[in-house]
């Protein structure tokens, strides 16, 4: 396998032959279980009273290999590199049974603290671009193992997402010296229409513009470009924001069992880009928040049409609809 770059949409796409050689094949005993015979290599774990709380094991077939170079060259126009890189499962939980809706704050704050070490021990490798957190679960959603797991993957470049994030905001900053994250919340908050709940310093909202139905957004009111550096300085990320991630977490799964989750964080500027200008006052311009956007199954075709999305739920009317789904507290 290796990386292409579309020329047009400036998109990475993993292509090749070997395809099979990916598909996990069907277990009858769980790998990610405390007891089983198949355990997965650990790489880092959190500890807790007992034994551990959270895991981050290598993936048992990953896309991305830490050995080697990307080797990035050209191929006439287009651009193309090797799939290295580094693709880690976090076993959010020993229980198979105890996904983060179902699980104590503290174990949530423990996943999230591991999640903040993992980030920041892949980003200390000089020729990581970006480390990507992100959770499918549900069928239609892609979800790859029955285990509560989330995926961490490491990357030679930045996800075309992240890119026209980070443009946006450094553009906003130039012309307001304000974070268009920051002013996104603080409008939200003043109009109290599309927030859905906040605990502490935490906010969860639905988008303005949302793609898909039930968009939903977790964003901290206090301004921090990287959720690593929020996740291992300040315990509030493992209290408050456990409970607002479970509680949301419950509120979606009230209307939908699919859905992705993903973390947007700064790209690595334990080693800024000598081309680029982003990395220069990302500190300043971007915001880390937490996306969710749950998989409808009846309207999976209608979400997108040549990159405009289609939304048949308006955020003020999803927005009502998860602040009155049932939750367990």
């Amino acid at each position: 396998m290796e990386l292409r770059k579309d020329p047009i949409t400036r998109s990475w796409v993993m292509t090749g032959d070997d395809l099979a050689d990916g598909v996990p094949r069907p277990e009858t005993v769980c790998r990610f279980c405390p007891d089983s015979p198949n355990r997965t290599q650990v790489i880092a774990a959190a500890p807790n009273a007992v034994s551990w709380s959270a895991q981050s094991v290598v993936h048992p077939t990953p896309l991305y290999h830490i050995e080697g170079e990307p080797g990035r060259r050209g191929d006439g126009i287009y651009d193309r590199m090797s799939s290295v890189g580094a693709h880690e499962v976090l076993v959010e939980n020993p229980r198979h049974d105890r996904q983060l809706w179902h699980a104590s704050d503290e174990e949530i704050g423990q996943f999230l603290r591991l999640a903040s070490e993992r980030i920041l021990d892949l980003k200390r490798d000089p020729r990581v671009k970006y480390v990507s957190l992100f959770k499918d679960h549900g069928p239609n959603a892609g979800q790859e193992f029955a285990h509560p797991t989330s995926q961490l993957t490491a990357t030679m470049f930045v996800p075309r997402r992240v890119l026209y994030e980070l443009r946006a905001g450094r553009e906003y900053f130039q012309a307001k010296e304000r974070c268009v994250f920051c002013d996104i919340l603080a409008q939200e908050e003043r109009q109290a229409t599309r927030v859905i709940e906040a605990h502490g310093d935490y906010v969860a909202l639905g988008p303005y513009a949302p793609r898909v139905p039930y968009e939903t957004w977790i964003i901290p009111r206090n301004h921090d470009a990287s959720f690593e550096r929020t996740g291992l300085s300040k315990p509030g990320l493992r209290t408050n924001l456990a409970a607002l991630l479970r509680r949301t977490l419950q509120r979606v799964r009230a209307l939908t069992e699919g859905f992705h989750l993903v973390l947007h964080t700064s790209p690595n500027s334990l080693h800024p880009s000598k081309t680029l200008g982003y990395w220069k006052t990302i500190d300043d311009d971007y915001h880390w928040h937490i996306e969710i956007m749950p998989v409808i199954a009846a309207k999976a075709r209608s979400y997108t049409f040549k990159e405009v999305y289609y939304s048949p739920v308006s955020s003020e009317t999803a927005v009502k609809q998860l602040r009155e789904a049932r939750i367990d507290g």
